[in-house]
């Protein structure tokens, strides 16, 4: 598997920086240009469709009411020669024809041009009629009658409604029984007209409404080609007329005009108006010139693009390297691994052979920066990289996934035994003294191991798989490497049932706090004692504070254990006066910003002596957080609350810390002193602790005495205090009452016992 996709050519390069310069330049401004002249064409396009159509509905509206008015002028024509005294006298009271033809038919022919003029008796017979020579025919007065018969029956109350119809004005007296007058738009003889009827009255004495033997006067005017050339010039509708049959002209306005029941009286057609091409034609040459703009525009970037095209290409494979290489040691980083990570599981679950990630953790890694300084650091990160690469195979991928965590993924295979013998060489070379800066440098290496099979899930499951086997290997005891295994997720289940079971204890007061005696150089009186947690579960029975502890402390639990029991240990010691009680304090507790807070509180809450209370600090509480440290330990010191330095000896820069922090006492760790009565160094270092924390005035204690002769040499070291199991194993706050009541028993059953 190649570490990496083979370099592209120089032609390819440039191609591609092309390509994507003009993608993401070009193309996002030609779509907004594009977008902004289609919505500019659209919402012109729009406003001139609306403006026709405006401009439409308004002719449509003037055409109604200009035939309404001529309909309207037709019945004034009417009314005006019958409903006259005259009339009344020659066609209602005796019939005159000759009067009628002359001041009714061709009054309103002549000066009128009505086309149809007839006159009805009270029986609906027709007593007048006078015709237009050029509406004359055979069956005329056949066809007439059987058009006009609706309006007689209308005008004669007989039918409450016309139909076939449009009713342009009737002024009744009321709305049932006989009308006087009469405007109509309808067809008669299949052709459109307006019709006007009027009752000759009215006669004094009989109401409009029941006047219905009244004489009619109906007359007749045909709307035709030349009434529609007329209305066309006075409302500008250019060729107006009546459409027979088929379509009319393309482009010209085609209305109906129905009545009520929705019949078709007549069909209208005339060239419209249409304001919106006048806006179009305003419109068009912005349109062309914006065109021309853009055009222009993406010319002059597109000669520019082509310009800058060799820079972009230069600087593409700079930028992807920076994007996908970690800068201190250049080594791919975490999203370079992540990528090719996903591409050999693809591979693999296409056939390819089994693949190994190892997960590596430098172990000791965060002392050296924080001892020595991050360029120490920073060089070191570049030696160990220069050390993996030269061990893994060739075409393995090598990545730096942040702080001091590195990765491999190699072809190496799935036996087991070669995966190990590669961690071994692996955790050798890292493990391999360095020498940076004049200072010599060790540090170590723990390796979690994940094969990639094709029954594998995905990149995520591939990491925690690594994960949880660096974590079991640094559980057991760091600088090695463990192979995941599917025990180890019920280890990691077993671990969050421990933890949640942990918090319920806490919670609910399950734990239990034991106390160590601490006696003074003769051992026989008690000066103190230490506070230690112990935690018996009803299903697990009793847990190893090692194993719980460690899991507090990963999950955070550590602060609420720790308030628990420097609360319990001062609530205990209020029993025992004149004796000291000291506690434990984690790293992770001590480096919180309100921890001087919470032991002020429970010293106030419990009343507790501040000058009994010794807090026990290991020198990790120290790295890396000195001027906090310092800053909280002159606190606690001015409360009154005394701080020893525990496990003595142990770590990176105890001599500085002694010099730096105001501690009041030295705790030997018992690594020390089990080893006095067979390493003469052991000895000579016990001593040399013992003359420092004297010449500096502090309190020296000795941890884990076992035996006399570990006693006799420290008291003859000049220790001032000691504790372990020569003195007394941990017990209850009961038993250190009663072995305060009872001090014999110090210095000689548990003396003996303990021997």
């Amino acid at each position: 598997m190649p570490l990496a996709a083979p370099p592209r050519s120089a032609e390819e390069s440039r191609y591609t920086s092309w390509d994507r310069a003009r993608m993401s330049v070009v193309v996002p401004v030609g779509v907004i240009v594009a977008v902004a002249i289609i919505c500019i064409v659209v919402a012109v396009l729009s406003s001139a469709r609306r403006a026709d159509q405006m401009a439409l509905a308004r002719e449509i509206q003037l055409l109604r009411r200009e035939l309404d008015a001529r309909g309207e002028r037709v019945l004034r024509e009417v009314e005006s020669v019958a409903s006259s005294q005259t009339a009344i006298k020659h066609i209602r009271t005796a019939f005159d024809p000759a009067w009628t033809s002359h001041r009714v038919g061709a009054w309103l022919q002549n000066f009128f041009e009505h086309d149809y003029v007839m006159v009805f008796d009270g029986d609906d017979r027709p007593r007048f009629a006078q015709i237009d020579p050029t509406h004359a025919g055979a069956d005329l007065n056949r066809r007439i009658m059987a058009d006009l018969v609706p309006i007689l029956d209308y005008m004669r109350g007989r039918a409450p409604n016309l139909r076939h119809g449009i009713r342009v004005h009737d002024a009744s007296a009321s709305e049932g029984g006989a009308h006087s007058r009469l405007s109509v738009i309808m067809r008669v003889m299949d052709q459109p007209a307006a019709i006007a009827a009027v009752a000759v009255g009215p006669v004094d004495g009989i109401p409009p409404s029941l006047d219905n033997q009244a004489p009619v006067v109906v007359s007749v005017k045909f709307i035709n080609d030349k009434l529609l050339a007329d209305i066309g010039a006075q409302l500008r509708m250019t060729n107006l007329r009546l459409v027979a049959d088929g379509s009319p002209r393309s482009g010209d306005m085609d209305y109906v005009l129905a009545d009520p029941s929705g019949l078709p009286i007549a069909r209208f057609a005339w060239a419209p108006t249409q304001p919106g091409a006048e806006i179009v034609d305003s419109v068009t040459p912005f349109i062309v010139v914006a065109l021309c703009g853009f055009i222009l525009l993406a010319g002059f970037v597109l000669r520019y693009m082509r310009r800058t095209a060799a820079a972009i290409a230069a600087s593409e494979s700079r930028l992807r390297y920076l994007a996908m290489h970690d800068p201190l040691c250049g080594l791919p980083n975490r999203v370079f691994f992540g990528e090719r990570l996903e591409e050999v599981i693809d591979e693999v679950a296409n056939g390819a052979a089994p693949a190994v990630v190892f997960y590596i953790d430098l172990d000791h890694f965060k002392d050296v920066n924080d001892t020595l300084g991050h360029p120490v650091g920073d060089e070191l990160i570049r030696n160990v990289t220069l050390r993996l690469s030269r061990i893994v195979r060739e075409g393995d991928l090598v990545a730096r996934l942040g702080g001091d965590e590195f990765a491999v993924i190699s072809s190496i295979g799935d036996d087991h035994g070669r995966i190990m013998l590669l961690a071994e060489r692996i955790i050798r070379s890292i493990c391999a003294p360095y020498l940076i800066n004049g200072q010599n440098i060790v540090i170590g290496a723990s390796i979690g191991i994940a094969v990639i099979d094709k029954r594998c899930a995905g990149a995520a499951d591939i990491l925690r798989y690594a994960d949880m086997a660096l974590y079991r290997a640094k559980n057991e005891g760091r600088n090695r490497a463990c192979i995941y295994d599917a025990a180890m997720d019920a280890d990691l289940s077993k671990r969050k049932l421990l933890e949640n079971d942990l918090r319920k204890a806490i919670e609910n007061d399950r734990l239990q706090l034991l106390y160590q005696p601490i006696v003074n150089n003769s051992g026989e009186k008690l000066v103190g004692v230490e506070a230690l947690c112990r935690w018996t579960d009803a299903e697990r029975g009793e847990i190893a504070p090692s194993e719980f502890i460690a899991i507090a402390e990963h999950s955070g639990l550590i602060i609420e254990l720790g308030a628990w029991v420097l609360r319990r240990a001062m609530t205990d010691g209020k029993a025992w006066p004149g004796v000291n009680v000291a506690v434990n304090v984690s790293s992770l507790q001590f480096r919180r910003a309100d921890f001087v807070d919470m032991v002020e509180r429970a010293l106030a809450e419990t009343e507790f002596d501040p000058a009994r209370l010794e807090l026990e600090l290991t020198e990790s509480v120290l790295i890396g957080n000195v001027d906090i440290a310092e800053s909280s330990m002159l606190r606690l010191k001015a409360l009154g609350v005394r701080i020893a330095l525990d496990d003595f000896g142990t770590g990176y820069s105890s001599l500085l810390y002694l010099r730096r922090f105001p501690f009041d006492k030295l705790k030997i760790d018992r690594s020390f002193v089990r080893s006095i009565e067979k390493a003469a160094d052991a000895a000579a270092i016990v001593h040399a602790v013992v003359s420092l924390g004297r010449g500096l005035g502090m309190q020296v204690t000795a941890e884990g005495v076992e035996t006399a002769d570990q006693h006799l040499f420290l008291r003859a070291a000049g220790v001032h205090a000691m504790q372990g199991f020569r003195f007394g194993k941990a017990v209850t706050a009961a038993e250190i009452t009663a072995r305060l009541q009872t001090p014999t028993r110090l210095g000689h059953e548990d003396a003996r016992l303990a021997s």
